[in-house]
């Protein structure tokens, strides 16, 4: 079989670790890239060793060469590009959360179904080392019946990491563009997948979405609009599982004094679940707030700590990018597929829904949810 061809739409900075996946991989390169600024499309083409570099999406679509899109692209657009490409007969990968509504969710479905393509939601975390041991020490019984999990964010000041521009952060200050909130909507749909993989499917939600203004960070756009940037923090959002007498916690801080430790992004997340016969402990994915071993457990009165796993952010990049084409070249279904994605949303959509009506709000209600309706 020949090499499965891939275009990567969007070379922002998360490019950088989408990309890896595609490196000294026996069954796909990076064939192609597209974004609408030339001169960042040709500079990441050059750098990554792309043979096409594309500023128009349709002639991407157009390329019969182009068997797979990879799609970063703000929130607003996964949809419509989505559709797209389905119809044009490729494969996608699209960033999380992987739409607006569950009703794109639905149409996304339903094209890639139609057009006999594969769909993938891309969310890394759950591919993350660490995580993906903790789930295996789980399911084999080593911590027992599972009680509850924890997971922390902690947002801060980054000094170590990677520098974004104001210009990158804009789109997702605006629900027209975003779908919600940064912390919560956005790189929380990291957490609720997390969370749905690690305890199963969520039942009742219940949240508090808090807001904090970033004091002398307002955007002017082109239009002169102005766009003030926020945190929707502090948050707690609790949840009871389906699977038995499970729930969980998400609390969400913004500790807009204090630098992160980090490579990438100021966020640190920090991970406890536990069980009736002990407790793990998983955290540094993103940020680097703690310096011990990044999968601990405790169990029978000691502690175990795991030390020699990867646990760098990239690796987890670069796991479910492989397991992508692993999934087209053994025409299997991909982690996480266009369904999977949907629940994920529709955990997000119900905490939300929760904050605004200050009451819990059963998840499976999102189905028949409209916006705008009490």
């Amino acid at each position: 079989m020949s090499k499965i061809k891939v275009c990567l739409v969007g070379c922002g900075r998360i490019a950088t670790l989408n990309v890896l996946g595609y490196k000294d991989n026996p069954d796909a390169e990076l064939y192609a890239v597209c974004d609408l600024n030339r001169e960042r499309a040709q500079a990441f083409a050059a750098e990554h060793g792309a043979t096409k570099v594309y500023c128009d999406y349709a002639e991407v679509l157009q390329d019969p060469e182009i068997q797979v899109v990879d799609l970063l692209v703000p929130h607003h657009l996964h949809c419509k590009m989505t559709v797209q490409a389905c119809e044009a007969g490729k494969h996608v990968s699209v960033q999380k959360p992987m739409a607006m509504s569950l009703e794109e969710c639905d149409i996304m479905i339903g094209a890639a179904k139609k057009a006999g393509v594969k769909l993938k939601v891309y969310e890394n975390f759950i591919f993350y080392p660490p995580y993906v041991k903790a789930k295996a020490m789980i399911d084999q019984g080593v911590i027992g019946d599972l009680q509850s999990i924890r997971i922390k964010m902690n947002a801060g000041v980054n000094k170590s990491g990677w520098k974004v521009s104001p210009d990158t952060w804009a789109w997702r200050m605006e629900e027209s563009t975003s779908g919600g909130g940064e912390l919560v909507f956005d790189d929380g749909n990291h957490k609720f997948s997390i969370a749905r993989y690690f305890m199963g499917e969520p039942d009742s939600v219940f949240a508090f979405i808090g807001r904090t203004d970033m004091e002398g960070v307002v955007y002017e756009k082109k239009d002169g609009t102005k766009i003030q940037f926020y945190q929707d923090a502090p948050s707690v959002i609790t949840w009871t599982c389906k699977d038995g007498n499970r729930c969980g916690v998400f609390d969400i801080s913004w500790s807009k004094d204090m630098e992160i430790h980090t490579d990438y992004y100021a966020c640190d997340e920090r991970v406890e679940i536990t069980g009736s016969k002990g407790v793990i402990w998983i955290t540094r994915c993103t940020g680097k707030m703690l310096q011990v071993p990044t999968l601990i457990l405790y169990k029978d009165g000691s502690t175990t700590e795991y030390n020699n796993l990867r646990d760098d952010w990239a690796d987890s990049f670069i796991d479910s990018t492989r397991d992508f084409i692993e999934a087209i070249k053994n025409d299997r279904d991909p982690v996480l597929t266009g369904e999977d994605g949907r629940e994920v949303l529709k955990f997000s959509l119900a905490a939300i829904r929760a904050a605004e009506l200050k009451r819990p709000v059963e998840v499976d209600s999102m189905d028949d949810y409209k916006k705008g309706a009490n």
